[in-house]
This record gives C-alpha cells, structure tokens and sequence, in this order.
C-alpha cells in the first residue's frame, strides 16, 4: 500500500489548473553523472511516480516526478530529519519529495528499451556537469503501450511550448523534431551510493563489466515465483548527499600486501568490491570480480583477503573490529579495515545469490567465533551456531505489526521557551556565554539518576556533585559532596555507585578493595557504613534486588563475582553475603555485569560473552545465550523481561526473551527454558561500517561504546537505547529496530569525549550527560541523523558562521563555552 505525500499547493496556483495529462505510476529516479568526480549515481526516489502535468500557462508542461512513501514513512522520515516548523516543513517536503522540470527541447527527453524490457526515460540536468542525466526507470509492471502514451504526450507538449499552438496541428514529421537521435546511449543508472543502494541483479560476475550498460536495474517483486535466480537487491534507503568537502587525508584504498601463509581455506566467493569514498558519499567499484578468501592462518589466527588475478585489493586479520554486517536482502557483506596509522576505511562485497553469500558468511562468522573464543566453531550445537549467525542478520519479530502502530507526534520545544539546553554556542547569547576551565585535574566519570527524587549523582574523582532536575528539564547544581571518605578517614575515589533506600543511600565500592562496600548517607553527605562482602569472594558489580528496588525501603541487593551470584544483605551481623542465597561455579565464568527486571528475574553476563538468565537466586539459570564472543561491558533488561540488552565493545546485543510456539509459548527465558532446538532471538546493533570509519577519521579512536541502557520507569514502556562513544551520544529507535529500519540511530557530538549517560528516569525525552568537565540535560530532538555533517559535528562554526573546514589530523576539540544556567561545577 502506497500513499503520495503531495506538495503540488506549493506550484503554480490551485489543483485546477494542474491536470495530469499521463502517468506512470511506478519506478525509481536516478541523478546519473558519467563524467563527474561526484560520484557515478545516484539514487533519488527508490520508489516513485512520474508524469506530465499541466501548469497555469497556455502551453506549459511540466515533467514532475514524486516520491512514493510506504504508508507510515513519511511521518517517520519528518521525525527524523526533526521538521519543527509546519511552513518550513511543508517547504521542506516539497523540494524533498518532487522533483519538477519545465518540459522543454532542451532536456532532450528520450526513451529507451533496455535488454530484458525494462523502460527508461532520461533527459538533461540542466543546472548539472555535461552529460549528467535524470533517469527514470519504469517498474517491470509498467506496459509499453503506457510507455509509448507518455512519451507521445511529451512529444506533444514540448511541440505546443516551441510553437504555442495545440498539438493537434501537429504532424508526425513535427513530432520526430523532438526523438533526438544524435544523444548517446542512456548511461547505466547503477546506484553505488550504499549498500542499500547496490540495485543491481548479478546473473554473472564474471561476464559483468563495470558499469554495463547491458545489466537492467530491477526491482524485487512480491509475486516472485521460485524460479527466481537471485534475490533483487531493490533500494532501500536515501543516498548520502555528494556535498563537496575538504580532503584532509588519503582517501584512495589502501594498498594490500600479499596474505599470509593459509593453514585452512574456510570459505572463497567470487563478486564485487566497493570502496566508500568520503568526499561523495558513495561506495565506488572497484573491481566487478574478485574472490573473497577466508583463512586460517595460525592458531586461533585468521586472515581475509581480496584479491584478483592481477592484484591483491585487501587483507586484513579477522576480528571483531571489522564490524561485520551481512546483509541478505542486498546480497552484500560490508566491513571495516583499520590501518596501522589509525585510518579506518569502509568496503562492501556483493555476491552473485544467496547460496553464495550463506557460503561466505558462515566461514566468515566462524572464523570471527573462533577467534574470539579459541575454540572450534563445529564443536558448537546446530543450534547454537544459528544463533551466532542470526545475530548479524535483520531481526524480524511475528508480533510486530508496523500498520498498527502510530507514531506520536513529537513535541518540539524552542530552548528559549524552556526546552533543554544543550547547544553552547548560541550567537544570539553571547553576552551571557562564559568560558569554563576545571579547577582540579579530575574529571566526571560516572552518573547515577534518582528515580525516586529528581537528582542526579556525578562522580568525580573523590567528590560528588548533587544536580537537581528542574521543570523545564535543565540540570541545576544543588551541592558539592567534597570529600568522600572511609568512616576510619581514607579518601577515595568510587569506582561504581548505586542509589538505594529511597534513593537517600550512595552504595559505593572503593577501587583496590573487591571485598567492601560502603553505604554514604545523602543527608549528610558521608559514608556512614563499611560492608565486608565476603572473606574469599570479591564484588565484581552490584545491582537492586529488581528494577526499581531503588524507590523502596528493600534493604538487600545483589552481586556477582567472577563465579558466583549472590545476595547482600547489610542487616545481618558480620560478612553481609547470604549464603543461603549464592549461586557458585567450579569453573571460571568470569561474569561482568548483571541486571534485574521489575520482578526481580536476574541477567548475568560475562567477559565470554555469554548470558544466563534466572528467575531467583540460589539455582541454576532457566535459560543459557550462548557467546558470540566479545567480552560484555553492560547489561540492561526491560522491566518486563522480554528484553535483554548486552553492551559490548563495538555493538550492543538486543535479545528477545520471549519463546514461540511449544509448551512454554508466552513464557520468557527467564521463567522456562527455551527447548533444546531452540534458542531465543538475537539481533546485534552497531554502527554501520561507513558510519564507523568517519567516526574513526573525526576522532582517531575505534568505536568503544559506555553501558547501554533502556529509557526506564513505572508503568513506562522502553522505546529507546542510549549510549556513547568518544565525543558521541547515540540513541537507538526501539521500533525502528524491531521492525528493521535502517539505520534507527540519532546522534549528536560533543567537543569533548562523553563519559557517562542515562536517561532522566519516567522518560525518554531527556538524556543527562557526562563530559570531562560539565553535566548538561539534552532533549533528544536535538540528535540528529547521522550524516557527514553530523558526525563531524562542527557546531562551533556552524554557530559562529565559519567554514567548518580543518586541515589534517583528528578534530582538535574547541574550547568550551557555556551559558550561567549549564555550568555545574562551581565548588564542583
């Protein structure tokens, strides 16, 4: 079901006077540019209507092409690009959303029947580079007597406007005027901008020459029988803009060295490679076919290289820095590669199927899984390894039904008229601006968000600074916890904080002293109690008995050593662990975090990167996710336990909980365990590759993300995940993931490296952050999509009117600029 989102009000007076004369209802626009250093293609509207259309003037036509959304898209699209103005977004939807074109001679309108069928219209971009072309090409559900229909009325229409007089005085003769037939041949609309934008079906890689101007653009089509031989790879997403910018670096790849010497061959395909060039945004071919080899090399040692006859493209050692995203739809694998100077480049590998594509990818992935576990992949169940490969694919959930849920209307507010503020650099203020510089050499480390009052704890060094939360969603400095010490008068520095007891208690753990813990009194600012844990078993980390323990008078709560789960309760005399309620294990698990659910069902994750899942304390785990194999950092559950959230290095893992069909259908892992031929759903968030190597190149450091969390609260459902990495908040759409959005992330830059972030509890609206030197609360319309310009982040210019160019090396951050009401430190 599609629906046209029209701005024709806009154009040339009333809908009266704009009669669409032919129409064909179908296909996709593409900006073409064979001799551009833009960029070879571009695709405009992967799904589209184009027709001829009369204007308010005797003898004027116009070309319009227009978008065609699914239905729910556009409203979502306007969210994203935060279209806060009606004028201005009517405005905006007008220019995004149809493109128009006086029918004119001088466009050189022309059609052409490709090899296979597929019709295409194409004609001049006048204000564009020679040669450069629009093209549209028609769905394969498009007749050719429709065809022909359009393009004798644009025969006609270009008559009337040279000669201002009806069509109807025309011959045949005055019409072929208009065939030009000394244009060249219709260039090869072969988006390259992304992976979502590799349109082409490969029959044959080796009989493909790059840029064939015999291989047909065709879409996937819903009725496709099973004679089907490969899976179309229709266009899903906008294309990156090819804005012009400032080459700081090398952007050529980098040059490959000849592999190491192959122990085993674990998996070789033939296809084609690309290579994302920075400055047009664009995924560039480099060769139409390479094969693509994965190998071990040495002991849990293992190597991918590229290459063709005649040269060696790429090699790089397989880990799980890569960032590896295998994507069916589109036939494609895209990954990373990080040079010894730190550079980070983007490649993308199509295969010719899907046979050959599962192939690469399970030799791929086990390559990935033995590296990081040093252990066989075929010594793991079926099940287990279906696991691990289901977790680098889309994640499409039975019970979400996009049709039926609608999006609420975002409430943009003006930071003039109380909204957060989080953008410093504000022209119109800058007699209030004042420069911030610490006065000590700590910086803020870590939060802890009040759920039962509105305050915020920020660590720093031996101190702690207090923030109330006002009504118009500021942060306003309350006090200063100076001197956090011992009750036997030993300043320290927390290493991990929970709130407790009402939130009027600051559980604390001293770094050096795994078996302690301490209880600081909020109302006087003092560490009041010290907790020995256990004699021989250490805290690891710690977390509330369930998810909102921290707003009840629950004076126990739990911990976890490298082996062993188990309960605290300060009450009783001597070592506070119960042991009545410890889970031990012989072996070592190493776990390394742990997360409770509303009713207090526990997640325990560990540095294998495995998660067990239990409904008490004191026995074993109903439900056992395997590894994929990267230590977990963080751990969160939704209050209702149908979702786990584990946080790793380079990507968040998000896993359904909840079991389909068998005697346990509705039941959550937590309660039952899965069958043994079954095991619950994963789905790995990361950053895409091309997003990865501009973060890379904008800060010099790999993707290293802080603790992922849910927006939380009572009676509050979790629509989002935040998180952050270097000078990046990054907020994933829930929705937008489970129904497989592309790229269903925000984000906003900072000039200084985020340190810690959550959300202000009962909402997901506000995120309170953490930089080295400054608290601030931010509205999270202020994320934007992730674009180059965004991901570079150059707001002091931006604010100032500056250029926003710089010239070599990382982003040297800016120094900082505050409003009175954002500066947070003052004793602080």
């Amino acid at each position: 079901m599609f629906v046209l989102r029209g701005a024709a009000k806009l154009l040339f007076g009333s809908g009266n006077n704009q009669e669409t004369l032919v129409e064909l209802p179908q296909g996709q626009l593409y900006l073409v540019r064979p001799l551009s250093p833009k960029g070879y293609s571009e695709l405009l509207f992967k799904d589209a209507s184009a027709r001829i259309r009369r204007t308010a003037q005797d003898f004027q036509y116009q070309l319009v092409v227009q978008r065609v959304y699914e239905e729910g898209e556009a409203e979502l699209l306007a969210e994203e690009e935060g279209e806060d103005a009606d004028i201005d977004a009517d405005i905006l939807a007008a220019e995004r959303d149809e493109k128009t074109f006086l029918l004119d001679e001088a466009l050189h309108f022309r059609v052409e029947q490709r090899e296979g069928g597929d019709h295409v219209l194409a004609w001049r971009d006048l204000s564009g580079d020679v040669g450069d072309v629009y093209e549209f090409v028609c769905d394969t559900t498009i007749s050719s007597s429709l065809v022909d229909q359009f393009e004798l009325a644009a025969k006609q229409c270009q008559y009337e406007r040279r000669y201002r007089k009806p069509n109807t005085l025309a011959t045949e003769e005055d019409l072929q005027q208009f065939e030009f037939f000394d244009e060249p041949p219709i260039p090869q609309a072969s988006p390259i901008h992304s992976p979502a934008l590799l349109t082409r079906s490969i029959d044959s890689i080796d009989a493909m020459p790059l840029h064939s101007a015999n291989t047909s653009v065709k879409r996937e089509k819903a009725a496709a029988g099973p004679s089907t031989p490969a899976k179309s790879t229709t266009a899903k997403s906008t294309p990156v803009k090819s804005t012009p910018v400032k080459k700081e670096r090398n952007y050529s790849p980098p040059k490959a060295t000849v592999p190491p010497e192959a122990r085993e061959v674990m998996a070789a395909e033939k296809g084609e490679l690309h290579f994302y060039d920075f400055p047009s945004g664009a995924f560039v071919l480099q060769a139409d076919s390479v094969t693509a080899t994965v190998s071990e090399i040495g002991n849990w040692k293992y190597w991918l290289q590229v290459s063709t006859p005649d040269r060696e493209w790429l090699g790089i050692p397989i880990s799980s820095e890569i960032n590896p995203v295998f994507n069916p739809e589109y036939l494609s694998f895209i990954f990373n590669q990080f040079t010894d100077d730190g550079s980070a480049y983007s490649w993308l590998l199509r295969f010719k199927d899907q046979p050959t594509l599962d192939r690469f990818q399970e030799g791929l992935t086990s390559a990935l899984w033995e590296q990081q576990n040093e252990m066989k992949w075929a010594k793991i169940k079926e099940t287990e390894q279906n696991y691990v490969l289901d977790a680098f694919n889309d994640l499409v959930l039975e019970d979400q039904h996009p049709e039926e849920e609608e999006e609420e209307e975002e409430e943009f507010e003006d930071a003039e008229d109380g909204g957060p503020q989080s953008e410093h650099y504000d022209t119109d203020e800058e007699d209030d601006d004042v420069e911030y510089k610490p006065k000590d050499t700590d910086t803020n480390k870590s939060i802890a968000v009040g759920y039962k009052h509105d305050r915020s704890f920020v660590v720093r060094g031996s101190k702690i600074g207090v923030f109330k939360h006002t009504p118009s969603n500021h942060l306003e400095f309350s006090t200063n916890i100076s001197k956090v010490e011992t009750p036997k008068g030993e300043l320290f520095s927390p290493t991990k904080v929970m709130l407790h007891n009402e939130d009027r208690n600051l559980v604390l753990q001293k770094d050096g002293d795994p078996n302690k813990l301490y209880r600081m009194d909020l109302e006087y600012g003092k560490v009041v109690d010290e907790w020995k844990v256990h004699d021989d078993i250490p805290v690891v980390t710690f977390a509330p008995e369930n998810k909102f323990a921290q707003m009840t008078h629950e004076p126990t709560f739990l911990g976890i050593s490298r082996n062993a789960l188990y309960r605290i309760d300060p009450r009783v005399s001597g070592t506070k662990l119960v042991d009545s309620q410890l889970k031990q294990y012989a072996s070592k698990n190493d776990f390394s975090a742990l997360a409770t659910t509303e009713k207090g069902y526990i997640a325990v994750a560990s540095n294998k990167g495995d998660i067990r899942l239990f409904d008490r304390l004191g026995i074993n785990a109903k439900t056992h996710i395997p590894a994929l194999g990267e230590p977990i950092l963080g751990l969160d559950v939704s209050a209702d336990g149908r979702w786990v959230l584990a946080t790793c290095r380079n990507y968040l893992l998000l896993v359904d909980a909840l079991q389909r069909g068998g005697k346990n259908d509705g039941k959550l892992g937590f309660e039952k365990s899965f069958a043994a031929d079954s095991k619950p759903q994963p789905r790995r968030l990361a950053l895409t590759p091309e997003h990865v190597a501009q973060f890379t190149h904008e800060t010099g450091k790999p993707v290293n993300f802080t603790p992922a969390k849910f927006n939380t609260g009572t009676g509050t459902e979790e629509t989002s995940i935040i998180t952050a990495t270097g000078p990046y908040i990054i907020e994933w759409n829930l929705k937008k993931v489970l129904t497989g959005r592309k790229t269903p992330y925000l984000i906003k830059r900072y000039t200084d490296d985020v340190k810690a972030d959550d959300f202000k509890f009962g909402t997901d609206k506000n995120v309170i952050v953490a930089l080295p030197h400054e608290v601030n609360m931010v509205d999270h319309t202020r994320l934007k999509r992730p674009t180059r310009e965004s991901i570079a982040g150059d707001f002091l210019n931006a604010a100032r009117g500056g250029s926003g160019n710089r010239v070599g090396g990382p982003r040297t951050p800016a120094v900082q600029r505050l409003r009175r009401e954002d500066i947070v430190n003052s004793p602080y």
